[in-house]
């Protein structure tokens, strides 16, 4: 996502009483009625304080800062909104339609991969009078739809009317290294409209995320197949994510490498990577061609049908939970195969996309500051980050994993800052270098860097950086004595986080 197109974020129900079943679909009827004649009383107006760590100095927080969204009503007295509405907040205050009254929310899930949460409200007298929305299917393109919200600049709340112009897989901007189905459209969707729902045929069709920069009349929402996922997730009271096969399809349209690998058929992508997850490396191999996922065929360029949209091949994988089984066709050696691999959410490249509710690691000796490398600490470069960090960088965080697994250290490590002290003051080696040993100990992880440190008895402290093995030394002892001077200067309460 990084290297793609910007994209900005622009800042989710059933609940019917227990009744005697064969009231239920008379209470049922009246209360869709009730809610289709006035969805917005069940849309509500999110406002939060919250604060993100310092990724170069990760012992501090920026300051407070304010910010809105939108939520809706869903079953069992809770809200739905986005994860990048409420995420890193102190305070989550909810308000009701033309209620000038807060309320105090929590979080109750939050899924930073898919972009959803659901709220919850301590006192019950919020959600008095109030319907949850009922979800709908996947919409039609060149259908309908409206979106409600309270954007940025008003407190009432907004409507605006828009046509489905395209359903595709897409990059979610908040969690940046993971993509999914969504719905494009030409209705307006601003900051302060995330979380709201959009509506057709008195039914919600999607929860309205993001925008494109640079594009007019474009905006984007969550489709209720990815919501319906989210919410089977947390039936069982924990979170556990969209899975992933870890497979890296290409298109296979070439006629001579059909025949090369023995494809009878038009249809089929090559598999052309495998990311290190052994249920998958037990069941798929490069090579592979792709013919089938679940209960859609894949195409030559790596696509499937699904509901009519034309959309890459990761939605079959998705619709799977955790820990499921997806059937397989497969075409190997010239045979067909039929098998099945079960799918598991990934979580080795947690890294290189956006991260929420963990403070960042570190930890601090003779001023000389330590973190793991990750795509937060890589965005406090500038906004042009990507023409700042060195090569080296770049390719251990995103790519050496891939291309050259056992050579790939678990966590890299950099020098993320330097507390400047007498007992530094010589250090000349730049920081945003990427550590390769400390004491003649291959750092793997920031728990390496604190054990090289402790265990060294020597006089002096050697750091070897890459990419060119320069290195650094300070003294043992000096360096040891330094520390509670340094962290009262800096005013830094704990010398790590681990």
């Amino acid at each position: 996502m990084f290297l793609g197109k910007r994209l900005e974020f622009l800042w989710v129900g059933f609940h019917f009483p227990r009744v005697k079943p064969f009231l239920m679909f008379g209470l049922a009827c009246w209360c869709l009625a009730a809610a289709a004649a006035e969805p917005e009383k069940s849309v509500i107006q999110i406002m939060t304080a919250g604060q993100q760590p310092v990724w170069d100095a990760p012992w501090r927080s920026e300051s407070v800062r304010r910010g809105s969204g939108t939520g809706f009503v869903i079953s069992g007295k809770r809200i739905m909104t986005n994860a990048h509405v409420v995420s890193w907040a102190r305070q989550i205050l909810v308000r009701r339609y033309q209620d000038p009254k807060p309320y105090i929310a929590q979080v109750s899930f939050i899924a930073h991969d898919c972009d959803l949460a659901i709220l919850t409200v301590g006192d019950d007298s919020f959600f008095e009078g109030l319907e949850a929305l009922p979800l709908g299917p996947l919409p039609k393109v060149r259908s309908t739809v409206v979106t409600y919200g309270y954007p940025a600049g008003g407190e009432q709340i907004s409507y605006t009317r828009g046509v489905v112009s395209r359903i595709e897989v897409q990059s979610y901007v908040h969690i940046g290294n993971r993509s999914m189905l969504v719905v494009q459209t030409d209705a307006a969707i601003n900051p302060g409209n995330s979380g709201g729902p959009v509506i057709q045929e008195d039914q919600v069709v999607g929860v309205a995320f993001q925008g494109a920069g640079g594009l007019e009349n474009t905006g984007y929402f969550i489709p209720t197949r990815v919501i319906q996922h989210f919410l089977t997730d947390i039936a069982d009271g924990t979170y556990h994510g969209f899975p992933q096969a870890g497979v890296r399809m290409v298109s296979l349209q070439n006629p001579a490498y059909r025949k090369y690998l023995r494809v009878p058929s038009n249809g089929g992508a090559r598999i052309d990577g495998i990311l290190n997850i052994p249920s998958t490396q037990a069941v798929i191999k490069p090579d592979d061609v792709l013919l089938k996922v679940g209960a859609y065929d894949v195409a030559s360029d790596g696509t499937v049908l699904f509901e009519g949209n034309r959309v890459g091949a990761s939605v079959a994988f998705q619709e799977a939970q955790h820990g499921e089984k997806v059937p397989l066709h497969i075409w190997r050696d010239g045979a067909p195969l039929q098998t099945e691999v079960t799918v598991y959410v990934y979580q080795e490249d947690k890294t290189t996309g956006n991260q929420y509710d963990v403070l960042p690691r570190y930890y601090i000796h003779g001023g000389l500051v330590f973190t793991p490398l990750s795509h937060e600490y890589l965005k406090t470069f500038g906004r042009n980050w990507s023409d700042s960090a060195n090569n080296e960088i770049i390719y251990e965080l995103y790519y050496r994993k891939s291309e050259s697994p056992t050579t790939a250290r678990k966590e890299p490590v950099v020098l993320a800052n330097v507390l400047a002290h007498p007992v530094n003051s010589n250090v000349g080696i730049k920081t945003r270098a990427l550590v390769n040993r400390i004491n003649g100990k291959r750092i793997e992880g920031l728990e390496d860097v604190v054990a090289a440190f402790e265990s060294n008895t020597k006089d002096q402290h050697i750091i070897e950086f890459l990419p060119d093995n320069s290195f650094e030394c300070l003294d043992r002892v000096a360096a040891k004595q330094a520390m509670p001077e340094i962290l009262k200067s800096y005013g830094v309460a704990e010398d790590r986080r681990l």
